[in-house]
Protein backbone atom coordinates (compact mmCIF):
# COMPACT_ATOMS: atom_id res chain seq x y z
CA UNK A 1 0.00 0.00 0.00
CA UNK A 2 2.96 2.31 1.26
CA UNK A 3 4.34 1.13 -2.58
CA UNK A 4 1.38 2.54 -4.32
CA UNK A 5 0.67 5.31 -2.82
CA UNK A 6 4.36 6.64 -3.58
CA UNK A 7 3.94 5.45 -7.26
CA UNK A 8 0.58 7.46 -7.40
CA UNK A 9 2.44 10.35 -5.65
CA UNK A 10 5.32 10.32 -8.61
CA UNK A 11 2.29 10.14 -11.48
CA UNK A 12 0.18 12.82 -9.81
CA UNK A 13 3.40 15.28 -9.26
CA UNK A 14 4.67 14.36 -12.74
CA UNK A 15 1.32 14.62 -14.76
CA UNK A 16 0.06 17.94 -12.84
CA UNK A 17 -3.30 15.38 -11.77
CA UNK A 18 -3.93 16.52 -8.23
CA UNK A 19 -6.62 13.58 -7.55
CA UNK A 20 -3.82 11.16 -7.79
CA UNK A 21 -1.55 13.21 -5.57
CA UNK A 22 -4.11 13.12 -2.62
CA UNK A 23 -5.10 9.45 -3.37
CA UNK A 24 -1.11 8.56 -2.88
CA UNK A 25 -0.98 10.62 -0.14
CA UNK A 26 -3.69 8.92 1.36
CA UNK A 27 -2.64 5.12 0.42
CA UNK A 28 0.71 6.03 1.62
CA UNK A 29 -0.56 7.50 5.07
CA UNK A 30 -3.09 4.32 5.72
CA UNK A 31 0.17 1.65 4.60
CA UNK A 32 2.29 3.59 7.21
CA UNK A 33 0.08 3.42 9.52
CA UNK A 34 -1.19 -0.43 9.24
CA UNK A 35 2.55 -0.82 9.08
CA UNK A 36 3.46 0.26 12.47
CA UNK A 37 0.04 -1.21 14.32
CA UNK A 38 1.32 -4.26 12.34
CA UNK A 39 4.88 -4.26 13.07
CA UNK A 40 3.78 -3.97 17.15
CA UNK A 41 2.06 -7.13 17.32
CA UNK A 42 -1.60 -6.07 17.33
CA UNK A 43 -4.08 -7.63 14.89
CA UNK A 44 -6.09 -5.42 12.51
CA UNK A 45 -9.34 -6.23 11.15
CA UNK A 46 -8.61 -9.87 12.20
CA UNK A 47 -5.35 -10.49 10.44
CA UNK A 48 -1.74 -10.29 11.56
CA UNK A 49 -0.44 -9.47 8.67
CA UNK A 50 -1.26 -6.81 5.95
CA UNK A 51 0.22 -7.30 2.27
Amino acid sequence: MITLGVILLICGFLFNIPILWTIGIVLAVVGAILAVVGGTGRRIGGRAHWY
